[in-house]
């Protein structure tokens, strides 16, 4: 029957009782103190006018004040004010404004949680209730008991004998499980007015187990979105330091700003503080992190003279250590914005000597390579048509230059002053909108200036200009350079389905040189060249179908260019064209070189193929080969053999009439496995560069990757690799030097939630095994917990090969090991 929508159900059901059990539950499960959980969107009104309430019962009567709904078959239902109530019988008396709902009632609040009590009791303005064998499951998944629920006043709530869960109760099967992960407490109290959960005698359970118990515990409640508190620490053991445990703590500021304090403590060295600042702004945001502690040096070190290395010796005197890294990006309205790093550390072996996690970023305009750090300022301007960058940057480098034989701890590394101090940095491009000649019309711009304070001789100076005798007291070579160029294109297709796209391309440098050799008898020198290309891009792709959705595609590329002799002046210092990647997306492009130093001109054909398969939306298989032939060799792009200088080589593959070889194909039979690879080959047959990588998933979490790469660029072997200074010394570390890894990360569960995890590197030139980790793994989707091994056998590591043990924990509701986004609004 459907109850008359009169006054007497005016002041209704209305249940802010459970709604504060379910505020006190959300505020359990965001007892990651630090974390926001993003609430469900409300389902839409359910029509019904604000003071109504929708019954449907087997019975209901009145008897004086009091209306009662029974349903015998089925539960009596009630519907009001987007809520959903559901019980054996339903009662309200209008003469006291109480309400009551007794057998198996189940609520449903507008968010989609459910709740289920024995009896739940509420007077008419909701300042006080009473909720037995409460029971709920949030939309989110989390679970809420309580014996019973009391809502003592407006501001409120008390659960007694209270278990909160964020994970499964019940298995696939439906049936009762013990959850990963539950805190029992006698009491729970929200006060909503102090915004805050209180426990009293709290014990948090992992699997059933009591694990840890506390008479008061309390974190903010659900209407504070992010919370100061602990975040779960870091655990590990190292040679090094020995036992090491990290205990990152959450300071809020403001919904705008927080610290990150992060102290690790290790049982074999002094402490070592982290800390993290964090800012948004309106139209921008800071991040700064900093670590800092007073000990001396630690790690491997030939204290007897002996060739031994001891392990875990402190040398030097006691000192402060620190670095930081930040970094800043601001994005206010209009066309500009702008941004910096900041990144430097006292120590060469500081991040690895104390696992300072993920300090290689990058976060700004201009990136550092590994073991590089970069500090910079810079502006963009950006419209739809134009695009304009200044910026001025330096670097410290945290890379060995000369590894020793005896102990990773003396070896020597990079010199700071071998690298540039390049202020500023300007680049520009400009597009008119409408076409020019029926094409596309780009101008670009650039202009650099790069101080040395230390002399650099091979790759950057060319081998002209290197003197043959002793560099001491030379000074760093200084250059600046302007460049402005044009390039037009237009792409036009044929009736039976050619691509031609013509080109022209014209380019002036203007370079300014300081600080050459003697050798040339030249110190200042200014060069100007000019080159101008003109060109034709050809495709012509070809499809086929195979049947049942399949697909073939063969699309053969070619391209021909000439430009004049390029001007590749030996006294130009080669800075942004020492690393090519000649690949299928460089191999047709004017300048192959990536930066401005090195460029091609002559006449130049290039020629490829891709061919793609596609069996369906998540079946496919693609291979490129392609090459490029020249009029004529260019020495130019030869330099010297780190190791022998008396001989050239050719790093780039470019400098003989015939390219390289450029093969690259990728492959995908099916949404679980793909892989992809990349190879360069010389005309010869011999692999000069090669990438692949295989990534597949098998069940419903275990997954592995295994990739590939090698590098063979160098003619000359490892072994030969000396110093020329003093050929009797410890191997240098060149920066062209032969290489071949494997690396492997993988998971597998063997029994339920229980699995094992590997990793690990292996250097195949050294015959190596540089970097390992075994471990157990339990994941419950809840909870997951890995304990295992690792060893470090990298050279660069200054407390050399390191064995230890590490244990890593995320939870479901905790979060994880390690620093946190915990994101600013």
């Amino acid at each position: 029957m459907q109850a008359d929508r009169g006054p007497l159900f005016r002041h209704g059901l209305r249940t802010r009782l459970l709604a504060g059990s379910v505020l006190a539950a959300w505020a359990m499960s965001s007892a990651a103190l630090a974390q926001t959980q993003a609430r469900p969107t409300p389902p839409p009104a359910d029509g019904l006018p604000p003071d109504a309430v929708y019954i449907e019962a087997d019975q209901a009567t009145r008897q004086g004040d009091v209306i009662s709904a029974t349903g015998e078959r089925d539960r009596v239902y009630a519907r009001f004010q987007s809520h959903s109530l559901r019980g054996r019988a339903v009662t309200y008396d209008v003469g006291q404004g109480i309400g009551t709902a007794d057998g198996e009632v189940e609520l449903t609040d507008p968010d989609g949680n459910v709740i289920h009590a024995s009896h739940l009791e509420l007077d008419s303005d909701l300042k006080a209730g009473v909720a037995v064998d409460l029971a709920t499951r949030l939309a989110n998944g989390y679970s809420l008991m309580a014996a019973t629920a009391v809502r003592r006043s407006e501001n409120v709530n008390e659960l007694n004998y209270a278990l909160f869960t964020p994970c499964p109760i019940c298995d696939a099967e439906g049936n009762p499980k013990e959850p990963s992960i539950s805190i029992q407490a006698e009491k729970v109290v929200q006060d909503e007015e102090l915004r805050a959960i209180l426990y009293r005698n709290a014990v948090f359970k992992v699997g059933g187990v009591p694990v840890f118990w506390t008479p008061f515990f309390a974190h903010p409640d659900p209407t504070v979105d992010r919370a100061s508190g602990f975040l779960i620490p870091i655990i590990n053991y190292d040679q090094g330091r020995g036992v090491s445990i990290e205990t990152p703590y959450l300071q809020v500021v403001s919904p705008s700003e927080d610290w990150l304090i992060s102290p690790q403590f290790n049982t074999g060295v002094a402490p070592f503080l982290n800390l993290q600042w964090r800012r948004r702004f309106s139209n921008g945001t800071i991040v700064a992190r900093t670590g800092y502690t007073y000990a001396r040096s630690f790690g491997d070190f030939d204290l007897d003279g002996d060739g031994s290395a001891e392990s875990n010796v402190d040398f030097g005197d006691e000192t402060s250590r620190s670095y930081i890294l930040s970094w800043g990006r601001f994005d206010p309205d209009g066309p500009w914005r702008w941004g910096f790093t900041a990144e430097r550390t006292s120590d060469k072996t500081l991040f690895d000597r104390y696992d300072v996690i993920d300090p290689y970023q990058d976060n700004g305009l201009y990136y550092g390579d590994q073991r590089r750090l970069i500090s910079q300022l810079y502006a963009e301007r950006q419209t739809a048509r134009s695009y304009l960058s200044v910026a001025a940057f330096s670097f410290q480098s945290l890379r060995v230059a000369r590894f020793n034989d005896v102990t990773p701890a003396l070896n020597v590394f990079e010199n700071d002053g071998s690298l540039p101090l390049v202020a500023p940095l300007i680049e520009a491009r400009w597009e008119p909108q409408s076409a020019v000649l029926g094409g596309r019309l780009r101008l670009r711009g650039s202009a650099v200036s790069l101080t040395r304070d230390d002399y650099v001789g091979s790759p950057v100076l060319r081998p002209e200009v290197v003197p043959t005798g002793s560099i001491l007291g030379l000074p760093g070579v200084d250059s600046r350079r302007v460049t402005a160029q044009f390039e037009w294109r237009r792409s036009l297709t044929s009736a039976a389905g050619i691509r031609y796209e013509p080109f022209v391309d014209g380019r002036v440098d203007v370079y300014s040189v300081a600080d050459l050799p003697p050798v040339l008898g030249l110190a200042d020198e200014t060069i100007t060249r000019e080159r101008a290309t003109l060109g034709l891009d050809v495709s012509y792709p070809l499809i086929r179908r195979l049947g049942d959705g399949a697909d073939l595609i063969v699309e053969p590329l070619g391209q021909i260019s000439l430009s004049s002799t390029p001007d590749l002046d030996a006294r130009i210092p080669v800075e942004d064209s020492e690393t090519l990647e000649l690949d299928e997306s460089s191999l047709f492009r004017i300048d192959r070189f990536p930066g401005y130093d090195l460029l091609e001109g002559g006449l130049r054909m290039t020629a490829g193929v891709r061919t793609t398969v596609r069996w369906d939306a998540t079946r496919s298989a693609s291979l490129f080969v392609g090459r490029s032939m020249r009029d004529e060799d260019q020495p130019a792009f030869a330099t010297q053999i780190p190791d022998d200088p008396t001989k050239l080589y050719d790093p780039s593959g470019l400098a003989a009439r015939t390219s390289d070889w450029v093969v690259q194909g990728s492959f995908k039979p099916s949404d679980r496995i793909r892989g992809w690879g990349h190879a360069t080959i010389d005309g010869s047959g011999n692999i000069r560069r090669a990438e692949a990588a295989l990534d597949g998933r098998w069940g419903r979490r275990n997954l592995a990757t295994l990739s590939y790469i090698v590098d063979r660029s160098d003619p000359l072997q490892l072994d030969n690799r000396i110093d020329l200074v003093n050929p009797a010394g410890p191997r240098l570390a060149s920066a062209n030097r032969n290489y071949e890894f494997v690396q492997l990360a993988g998971q597998q569960f063997l029994y339920g939630n229980w699995g094992v995890t590997v990793a690990g590197i292996a250097d195949l030139e050294r015959d190596l095994i540089t970097r390992s980790e075994v471990g157990v793994l339990f994941d419950d989707d809840c909870f997951r917990v890995e304990v295992g091994y690792r060893r470090d056998n990298t050279r660069v590591r200054p407390t050399g090969p390191s064995d230890g043990v590490y244990v890593r924990l995320n939870l479901a509701t905790f979060g994880g090991s390690g620093y946190g986004s915990n994101g600013l609004r």
